[in-house]
């Protein structure tokens, strides 16, 4: 993709400051309903980088060949630990299935029917390339490096609001995410009690310009710019500023006694429930977090990815618990280039493979249950005989989302050279 002034200043993620009046479109109550006059609802999408192991994330601990394939880093049946009290074991999903215990406090949402699993879910294509597989998974043109655009930021040129506001698409990232490069526009913001101008830290004493003052001037300075697309993404990025001043960024409280952990996802995701609960706009957040690549000393119910996948599971659960009755219009949907190898390797670790599992969870989710075809994990049934194999296209996830759940129309726009079928749809969204 060029990289254009305008999409320079968008996704730099600008470090911006100063103060100022309450802007335009900080109508709260309009923004919070779309053209319909319902509650809008937003999709959170998480990007768990470097392919997380969905086997051991989803555990089919019914099928034998698990145990076998995974001699150390297997997750012990539910009911084996359980019976002796020798340690943390499988959770029983629905006696073929179970969350790794570090997700424990997904399994309450799970018994609520809040959380969906799609198992078996992965991409056409057989790259075991981390970079290649996540651009094709981000823009949904699997095999196609020559894709610019990512496949949410689709979805927004497609379906453009009239009255959208500069948060209407949010990354939570340092840069723009693949997902949402592209024509329409997408803010980035890694930080936002940080979303502002630094101004110069020892200005000269004959220009003492307050903050005020030199906010004023750059905005000025951009506005007055010939380029009609720089000086439109400039002025966009200052009434955001303005925006989460006056929403109160730096002091936000967690709700319903909600507890974010401190890695980068669950601080991510409190950012994102706070833009939900201010009203402005917001349509698509994004976040990505990584340290799923793990070819050495994976661990079982102990180690690197149980870590990784405590993190996951108290993030969401936070966050589901501080929206509280806005989960109703909210939907999280979890993804990862590829899977694992399902034997374990010599390093007791795992290697690039194939298929593997999403998380949806939400108010309007028909979730308790793992859907999706099992493909076993027998001889025979591997993907090159070393992988789970495929039995759902990663698209017909993205497309039943954003069809049942934000009510995209033109899907062709969004999935070039992909039909969307909804007999395809696994059914998570009601």
């Amino acid at each position: 993709m060029p990289v254009t002034r305008r999409y320079f200043l968008k996704s730099a993620g600008l470090t911006l400051f100063g103060a100022g009046c309450v802007p335009s479109f900080m109508r709260r109550t309009a923004f919070a309903l779309d053209s319909s006059g319902r509650r809008r609802r937003v999709l959170v999408a998480i990007f768990q980088r470097g392919a997380v192991d969905g086997l051991n994330m989803v555990i089919p601990f019914a099928e034998k060949d698990y145990y076998w394939m995974r001699p150390t880093i297997a997750i012990p049946e539910p009911q084996t630990r359980a019976a002796t009290g020798a340690g943390p074991a499988a959770i029983d999903l629905d006696g073929f299935f179970a969350l790794h215990p570090s997700l424990a406090q997904m399994k309450p949402l799970f018994d609520a029917r809040q959380l969906a699993i799609i198992h078996a879910v992965g991409s056409p294509n057989s790259t075991r390339s981390h970079f290649d597989a996540q651009d094709y998974m981000e823009t949904a043109t699997p095999g196609v490096k020559s894709t610019e655009d990512g496949w949410l930021n689709r979805y927004l040129a497609a379906k453009p609001q009239a009255e959208a506001t500069p948060f209407r698409a949010v990354a939570v990232a340092p840069r723009m995410p693949r997902t949402l490069a592209g024509q329409a526009s997408s803010l980035v913001i890694e930080q936002i009690k940080n979303f502002r101008l630094l101004g110069r830290p020892d200005p000269p004493p004959f220009q003492p310009a307050t903050p005020a003052a030199e906010e004023l001037a750059f905005e000025e300075m951009y506005a007055s710019s010939r380029d009609p697309l720089f000086a439109g993404a400039a002025a966009e990025t200052f009434e955001a500023i303005r925006t989460l001043r006056h929403i109160g960024a730096e002091n936000y409280q967690p709700a319903n006694g909600a507890e974010y952990p401190h890695g980068k996802l669950g601080q991510d995701l409190q950012q994102v429930a706070q833009l939900i609960k201010a009203d402005v706009g917001l349509e698509v957040a994004f976040s990505n977090v990584g340290g799923w690549d793990n070819h050495v000393n994976e661990g079982g119910v102990e180690g690197q990815m149980a870590n990784n996948l405590k993190d996951l599971g108290d993030a969401l659960a936070a966050f589901h618990k501080d929206l509280g009755d806005r989960m109703e219009d909210v939907v999280v949907l979890t993804m990862s280039e590829f899977g694992r190898t399902a034997r374990e390797n010599g390093n007791r670790g795992t290697d690039h493979g194939h298929a593997n599992a999403m998380l949806v969870l939400g108010g309007r989710v028909k979730g308790g249950k793992v859907s999706g075809d099992w493909p076993g994990l027998k001889p025979g049934q591997l993907n090159e005989d070393r992988d789970l194999a495929m039995t759902t296209d990663f698209r017909d996830v993205f497309a039943e989302v954003i069809v049942r759940h934000l009510g995209a129309e033109d899907t062709a726009a969004v999935f070039p050279e992909f039909t969307v079928a909804p007999e395809r749809f696994r059914g998570f969204i009601a």
